[in-house]
């Protein structure tokens, strides 16, 4: 699924440059459920915009279901965001006063699915998440934190992606409600199949994926499987 080879990343400003990310290596394979950990200024937030494709290396190797992505073009890359990956982010980035419904469908209006097709995925995305079919009608701002999070999950799940990268799902969730949406997310990697990989600065969310890769200082200072209960 992914394959990260001394991947560096150096910005310069005003002629000056810092090195943010120093030479990481690593394979996710497909269905694992990951963790990227670190405390801020880390490099994991580069790191997640390099494996999103929101970014590209300054050196190094990037394959993603084994194309090497680091030298695509910016609609080449673009096209890997819209058929490959799906983001779940921290501030849930639903349109407040548009259905649920709505919200998980805007992937497929852009990716012009036939009409035909769309209810019928987005309905199987929501039902993949448990939100509860009287919500579905409701708009996104008339709903819980931990709901819009699952709405925010089916989101990304209705392009049917290789890759589920989730960016701090749980930063603005009380800790119940984010070990419900963490929950989610084990589930969708169990009984699904999904690949997931988790960015969190936080050790307990760290340890709901069955490996955490421990970021600090622009280097990979440890790759860990989790010992569940």
């Amino acid at each position: 699924m992914i394959q990260c080879k001394d991947i560096r990343k150096t910005y310069v400003n005003d002629g000056n440059s810092t090195e943010v990310l120093k030479g990481i290596s690593f394979d996710i394979q497909d269905g694992e459920f990951v963790s990227i950990m670190g405390p801020s200024g880390s490099g994991k937030s580069t790191l997640m915009h390099i494996l999103g494709a929101l970014d590209t290396a300054t050196s190094g190797k990037y394959l993603l279901d084994g194309k090497d992505i680091s030298s695509f073009s910016e609609d080449e890359l673009a096209h890997i965001r819209r058929d490959k990956i799906g983001f779940v982010f921290q501030a849930f980035n639903l349109l407040p006063r548009t259905t649920v419904i709505r919200n998980v469908m805007l992937p497929l209006i852009y990716q012009e699915i036939p009409v035909a097709d769309r209810l019928e995925r987005v309905e199987a995305s929501l039902r993949a998440v448990n939100l509860d079919e009287k919500r579905w009608e409701h708009h996104s701002n008339q709903l819980s934190g931990g709901q819009m999070q699952r709405v925010a999950i089916a989101r990304a799940l209705v392009n049917n992606p290789s890759l589920i990268l989730a960016d701090e799902p749980t930063g603005n969730l009380d800790t119940k409600t984010g070990d419900l949406v963490l929950e989610t997310f084990e589930r969708l990697n169990r009984e699904h199949g999904h690949t997931i990989v988790l960015i969190t600065h936080e050790p307990d969310v760290a340890e709901h994926a069955d490996r955490t890769l421990l970021i600090r200082d622009g280097e990979l200072i440890s790759d860990t499987k989790n010992v569940k209960p």
